[in-house]
């Protein structure tokens, strides 16, 4: 696949951020993802967060795995550390990154099939461990790539054109999040970027795990009435999947509305779905509280978006190991090598 870069023009009295970067500094190469892709308002929602944090593009590094969404990092901060991995390993891949140069800011571009079929075991652990990151799931409920088949996060009722209805339960990356200790959770959706860029930089500032769900609607393969990932259900409550290989151009979907709101969404093909925002009062300090609602909310068919949970005071992976707060790729080599007689001793231990 061919990628093709963007023109480095800005207006002259474009914006600067404290670092002195236009915004088109963090730009990557033209999207080939379809028109009116939900991903592509998620990138464009990375582009204004990192712009508006003033974060060094040589200070990044960005980790996917496969799939529709594992691309978007080839689409940001064309400047900055870049590795896409094999499918579902992401988290390994961030791990090991992460434990040799805690001083880079890390974030990973996952999907719903990426993280939560294939990539569950390694999921899991990243959030045991409590790895200083930003984790974004570009959830669609659909795999893209290979035609539309469901995902682990497809409803109970998502209809394709074609076929049976899904029958098996989601799983619900945000639940799954709170209930197995990650210290910073949200939802947010595609088409809201006046929520998305403030849930984005609250990751990113985040000391420690920071798992972001984000509903972002597939106008080609799930975008009906029928399926809770669809434009009109994220904006009533439900989406679905359509079989088929040309995707004919579309506006991608926005919206507004206030804290403690909900708001019916039209998706491209007239179906609706549900979001509401968590309200002023809501405490996102409480774990159980956090989960027990979002369980309310599903019960009422209602996409709760916003901050759910956080938690500042749990150590992340460098501070529960203690590992040197020197990152290692700055280590030199005769330090790191213990030779062959220090070598040898460890290697005794085994046999």
């Amino acid at each position: 696949m061919s990628y093709i870069s963007k023109p480095k023009v800005s207006h002259p009295k474009s914006k600067i951020n404290s670092i002195g970067l236009k915004r088109r500094d963090y730009e990557g190469v033209v999207s080939t993802l379809c028109a009116g892709c939900g991903h592509d308002s998620i990138t464009a929602a990375l582009i204004q967060a990192v712009f508006e944090m003033g974060i060094e593009p040589h200070r990044l590094a960005k980790i996917s795995g496969i799939g529709c969404s594992s691309k978007t990092p080839a689409y940001f901060v064309s400047e900055s550390h870049g590795f896409n991995s094999v499918h579902g390993r992401m988290p390994s891949v961030a791990t090991g990154a992460n434990a040799a140069n805690r001083d880079l800011t890390y974030i990973g571009v996952s999907g719903d099939g990426d993280s939560l079929s294939i990539g569950m075991g390694q999921f899991t652990h990243v959030i045991r461990r409590n790895l200083n990151m930003t984790y974004i799931i570009e959830n669609n409920g659909v795999y893209g790539l290979t035609k539309g088949q469901y995902s682990a996060s497809a409803d109970v009722g998502s209809r394709k054109k074609k076929g049976p209805a899904n029958m098996q339960k989601p799983i619900d990356p945000v639940s799954m999040g709170i209930a197995l200790g990650s210290t910073y959770v949200a939802r947010g959706f595609s088409g809201d970027k006046d929520q998305l860029v403030p849930l984005i930089k609250g990751a990113i500032a985040h000391k420690g795990f920071g798992l972001l769900d984000i509903i972002s609607p597939c106008v080609t393969f799930n975008d009906n009435p029928e399926s809770t990932k669809s434009y009109s259900h994220v904006r009533k409550s439900q989406n679905e999947v359509v079989d088929t290989d040309f995707v004919p151009p579309a506006e991608e979907i926005l919206t507004q509305y206030k804290e403690g709101e909900a708001m019916p969404v039209s998706l491209h093909d007239g179906s609706k779905i549900v979001f509401r925002k968590v309200d002023k009062n809501y405490d996102p300090t409480s774990r159980a509280a956090a989960y027990s609602y979002l369980r309310e909310s599903q019960a009422k068919h209602e996409i709760i978006t916003g901050l759910l949970y956080i938690d500042k005071e749990t150590d992340d992976m460098h501070e529960t190991i203690d590992s040197s707060s020197q990152p290692l790729s700055e280590v030199p080599y005769n330090e790191l090598n213990p030779g062959k007689t220090e070598l040898a001793k460890i290697m005794k231990r085994f046999r």
